[in-house]
């Protein structure tokens, strides 16, 4: 029986759930166990006929979850029960040279490092996708002017597809990120008890250079029995990082489709139901499921972080909570990604609302712009924003569009002229290097 959402299949796509499997985990073990062996054969370690009949049976599907958990009952030590499962189906010459020179955590640790470079080989792609959707929403709607707020007040106007280049160069920076931290936590460990490679004595880094070779890592280049923890707390940090810039995406897309703002929603199905109780709701349920995964996606950066300082050359505080942590930020980034891929380009952009709110303040927000048309005739600054907040306010307790205001105002109409105002006041020409900027983000985007 399925206890959390993740096992029940709620969260988390097929693929990724796979990698954490617990016979996938225990297939990256048993193929760890077949490379040392090889390994070894080869370098004289252990006979080579041990080696060739260790490396036949160390396949994927040989050793099962069922047999490990009935020798784990006796032996109560999940490793051990999987060297004996393995040892079951080798020769009698062989058994004695499976596991050697090996402690548990060689097999554990590099084994969650297959499973960090597996997810990172799922998520790396899918943030390309969304930097992708994201530009391209961007360049749809760089000419739309829009409200850009501050404080939750209207500020200035923006270019309403910067928004989506603001996102979609922050997911480039992750995608950069993530390529940089792959290289770091994609690492082999096979040096035994403390980290000295002993029963293998010279060898040992030519068997785990050879090791890493085969599984497609990077050997470590000093550990104790551990993998450093750093390393983990680096591939959590970096995830639980995107997930927040995914929740500040659903945020804003949360915002900007209340009721009183209008400007976007999630695209809504045909059969969908808002609310159980109020038919005509239309609630961003994507956008704030995005939010609340992030939440507990954040949580386990701390338990990671905690997990960094461990007595000596280990001790077990780390392990029970690390069958946790890595693979639910795993699956949870997933999930959130899937998520937000779904929602980008099938999003309602309700333009004429947009233009509607940009309207909404009488011309306040163009305030700033013609400030610096009087800084421009040689007005103070000070002069200048003092002159066009005398105005503003007035206008706004009179209920009179601020262009109308100015016009009127015999200071103001001294150093700008009709066709001057109308000029400032037309948003089409307030969206400043908007342009430019969406294009370099375009093209950082095809880059990566």
């Amino acid at each position: 029986m399925a206890i959390l959402p993740i096992d029940g299949g709620r969260y988390g796509t097929t693929e990724m759930l796979a990698i954490f499997d617990e016979q996938r985990r225990v297939d990256y073990q048993i193929q760890i166990e077949g490379a040392v062996a090889s390994a070894q054969g080869v370098l004289d370690i252990i006979p080579q006929e041990a080696a060739k009949n260790i490396t036949k049976v160390a396949t994927p599907g040989r050793v099962t979850t069922k047999r490990i958990a009935e020798l784990e009952a006796k032996s109560d030590h999940d490793t051990a029960a999987l060297v004996e499962a393995l040892a079951e189906l080798c020769a009698k010459t062989a058994r004695p040279w499976i596991h050697y020179g090996l402690t548990s955590n060689d097999l554990v640790d590099t084994c969650t490092s297959m499973q960090m470079r597996d997810a990172l080989n799922i998520i790396i792609p899918k943030a390309i996708k969304l930097a992708h959707s994201l530009i391209h929403m961007a360049e749809t709607h760089a000419k739309l002017p829009a409200v850009g707020r501050t404080h939750g007040q209207h500020a200035s106007i923006i270019s309403f597809g910067l928004k989506f280049a603001n996102w979609a160069e922050e997911i480039a920076v992750h995608v950069e990120r993530l390529r940089s931290a792959s290289k770091r936590v994609s690492i082999c460990k096979t040096l035994g008890v403390v980290g000295t490679g002993s029963l293998m004595g010279q060898n040992a880094l030519m068997v785990q250079d050879m090791v890493a070779k085969t599984l497609n890592l990077s050997p470590i280049m000093v550990a104790t029995q551990i993998i450093p923890r750093e390393r983990y707390a680096e591939y959590i940090f970096s995830l639980a990082l995107l997930g927040s810039t995914l929740d500040k995406i659903a945020l804003e897309i949360r915002n900007l489709q209340r009721t009183e703002i209008n400007e976007v929603a999630e695209q809504f199905k045909q059969g969908q139901m808002g609310s159980s109780a109020v038919p005509v709701k239309r609630n961003p349920i994507k956008s704030e499921r995005i939010s609340s995964l992030a939440k507990l996606l954040r949580g386990q950066v701390g338990t990671a972080f905690e997990n960094i300082a461990l007595w000596h050359e280990r001790d077990l505080t780390n392990s029970a909570n690390e069958r946790f942590t890595i693979p639910t930020a795993s699956i949870l980034l997933d999930e959130m990604l899937e998520s937000i891929l779904r929602i980008i380009p099938t999003m309602v952009i309700n333009k004429d609302k947009i233009t509607e709110n940009l309207n909404i303040t009488q011309g306040h927000i163009f305030a700033e712009f013609v400030m610096g048309a009087l800084i421009k005739r040689g007005i103070s600054r000070m002069s200048a924003y003092r002159a066009v907040q005398s105005v503003a306010f007035e206008a706004l307790k009179t209920d009179i569009h601020l262009r109308d205001a100015l016009m009127q105002d015999p200071t103001i109409s001294q150093s700008l002229s009709i066709h001057d105002l109308n000029m400032i006041f037309d948003p089409s020409t307030r969206l400043g290097a908007s342009l430019s900027i969406i294009h370099n983000v375009s093209e950082h985007v095809k880059r990566l």
